[in-house]
């Protein structure tokens, strides 16, 4: 179906299959926002090593040589450990479960003759990781792993709360509000700027979650007359959803445009 121009307060929207208008209410100041939270949130602590790992991969890390290291899985917890004892007590590294938030405790013993050690380990959701370390300094550690697939489910959840259209919907409100979705994974984009007619256009942010892709947009115009943003012009093939903060630029001015597609389909 061709998509509806909606209005809304200080915006106006496209939403594939829309039969009435929808007051999404979306403010001109998203890009602005977006950009402080990836920059806020892009700052862990110093002291702790965070790692992504998918079902079979290796995480390689560094565990103390003299206090505990402590390996936490996000979102999930550890089942189970598998090593190999040598028999010898200065040789042998120990792992603990802890039952409650299923993480691990991880020592090695004075004078440990090792400059590594590796294990597997399985989660409680079934993952296999092989965890590869390197003996460091005196301090405890602590290790986060992160797995995608985990997100993924998390986002498969948020998506199936509501159908296709209005989950783009709440998907470009999250984008303008800078809010977080439950499993989409935000990166920030330091993509070239690209030129329609006078106005340039820049990708500055994507949402990725389970089955829709989330684009966040901002358009300069670069021109001496006032200019238009318009739909046709920005929006790639296979895109569900999308909404201009303003849609009518003066010389000079900039707007931020939201657009969600479905992973795989179009340009998308």
């Amino acid at each position: 179906m061709p998509p509806t121009w909606l209005l809304a307060a200080g915006a106006t929207s496209v939403v594939a299959g829309a039969s009435r208008p929808i007051d999404l209410g979306l403010k001109p100041l998203g890009f602005a926002l977006i950009g402080a939270a990836l920059v806020l949130g892009a700052t862990p602590a110093w002291a702790d090593q965070y790692r992504h790992a998918a079902d079979n991969a290796r995480v390689d890390c560094v565990v103390s040589s003299r206090d505990l290291t402590r390996i936490a899985l996000v979102g999930d917890g550890f089942a189970s450990v598998s090593k190999v004892s040598t028999g010898y007590p200065y040789n042998d590294f120990t792992v603990t479960n802890e039952p409650i938030r299923g993480d691990i405790y991880l020592s090695v013993p004075d004078g440990f003759a090792a400059q590594r050690l590796s294990f597997f380990a399985t989660s409680k959701k079934g993952y296999v990781y092989k965890f590869a370390c390197t003996i460091g300094g005196d301090e405890a550690e602590q290790i986060f792993v992160t797995n995608p697939a985990l997100g993924l489910e998390k986002a498969g959840e948020w998506e199936a709360r509501s159908g296709p259209r209005e989950t783009a919907v709440r998907l470009i409100q999250a984008m303008a509000t800078s809010a977080t979705v439950d499993g989409y994974q935000l990166r920030q984009v330091a993509a070239a700027p690209t030129r329609i007619g006078d106005l340039s256009v820049r990708l500055i942010a994507e949402y990725r979650g389970a089955a829709l892709v989330g684009k966040v947009l901002r358009i300069d115009n670069r021109g001496t007359k006032p200019a238009s943003v318009r739909a046709r012009d920005i929006a790639p093939s296979g895109t569900l959803a999308l909404s201009v903060a303003t849609p009518e630029l003066a010389p000079g001015a900039a707007t931020s445009v939201w657009l969600v597609g479905v992973a795989g389909e179009g340009a998308w």
